[in-house]
């Protein structure tokens, strides 16, 4: 069962493809050209691994991939499609799918991306199944991610198109990521697209130029991307956090900014996502950074999120504060917490929120 595959793709083109790469290496491996005949096939063969096409004419994706985990919950999976299907990533990642390709395929990645699904699959099976949940997936999503910036940075050195495409593909993933995170916990589901949404109104409000701008749109949708290293019980903790407890929390500002370091054309953006909880008068996280030491974009981020938290449910608040009671609190804090300025732009475009 280890080494058998099922490649269900309409392209027969890419299921010879596949099937020459593969069988060379000891893998048996089967075709289908339906969804329905590759149903029929899993079913009789268990196959360990499955390379599915994004689009099959005979049967949609999401009833393709609920019927072969029901054959075997545990089952691999590689979702392909071209790479003009831009949501190819968040789909793998709704779906809970292995992992994803792009066609057209390359022979090294036919390989790579199979041997990476099954020592998965391996590890995920013998492992307990209390074990099993979101932290081991962030884990792997981590480590798959990292793994694509060190080969970003390896593929562009003369190939600018390349380089363009590679870091397109790479930031639809962290943010695909850092989107998982959100849902992590119903609460904050929307909680980055909120914070982008009033960051950028307060930014415009400032002045703000627009390549700059861009920087902190990203930034907002990416700065709780270290909480991928934070349990779930501390994140979902219904009472106060110990002081133990509060310090490895507050090391996601620090963590986010190490996942995105080998982006070295972000650097406006891990400046603004390590610098995001830095407080106005000094006493902030993580470098108790003070006044215009602290990045503008920062300042901007921490006004939106601070805001967006005080109105939104927490496992320890089951209702948000009103509009009004969260703007007096973020005016209270004007000139200690936060940038006076940044407050000022804040109070102009809060109608609009």
């Amino acid at each position: 069962m280890e080494n058998k595959v099922l490649v269900i793709d309409m392209e027969e083109s890419s299921c010879q493809q596949i099937r020459n790469v593969l069988m060379t290496r000891g893998y048996s491996v089967s075709i289908a050209q339906t969804a329905k005949i590759g149903l029929m096939t899993q079913e009789s063969l268990r196959c360990s691994l499955i390379f599915l096409d994004f689009h099959m004419n005979d049967l949609d994706l999401r009833s393709i991939v609920r019927e072969l985990k029901r054959l075997n919950e545990n089952i691999a999976i590689i979702l392909m499609g071209h790479s003009d299907q831009q949501n190819l990533v968040a789909e793998a990642l709704n779906l809970n799918i292995s992992d994803y390709l792009y066609k057209p395929l390359r022979p090294e990645e036919i390989y790579f991306k199979t041997k990476h699904a099954l020592e998965e699959k391996k590890t995920v099976f013998s492992s307990s199944r209390v074990m099993q949940g979101v932290e081991e997936k962030n884990i792997s999503l981590q480590k798959q991610n990292l793994l694509l910036a060190r080969r970003i940075e390896e593929s562009t050195k003369n190939l600018s198109k390349l380089y363009e495409d590679l870091r397109e593909t790479y930031m639809r993933t962290i943010k695909a990521l850092a989107h998982a995170i959100d849902a992590r916990d119903h609460y904050t589901s929307s909680h980055s697209d909120n914070v982008t949404h009033y960051a950028e109104l307060i930014a415009r409000q400032m002045n703000v130029e627009m390549t700059y701008l861009e920087d902190i749109k990203d930034a907002c949708q990416l700065h709780d991307l270290g909480k991928i290293g934070v349990h779930d019980n501390l994140l979902g903790k219904p009472s106060s956090l110990t002081i133990e407890e509060f310090e490895e929390v507050k090391q996601h500002a620090v963590k986010g900014a190490q996942i995105l370091e080998p982006l070295r054309y972000l650097d406006h953006v891990i400046d603004i996502v390590k610098h995001h909880h830095e407080r106005w008068d000094g006493a902030g996280y993580p470098d108790k950074l003070k006044g215009e030491d602290i990045p503008l974009g920062a300042r901007i981020m921490t006004v939106a999120d601070s805001y967006d938290a005080m109105i939104s449910a927490r496992p320890y608040r089951k209702v948000g504060m009103i509009q009004r009671d969260a703007i007096d609190e973020i005016v209270k804090n004007s000139g200690t917490q936060f940038d006076p300025k940044v407050v000022e732009a804040f109070l102009k475009v809060v109608p609009q929120f």
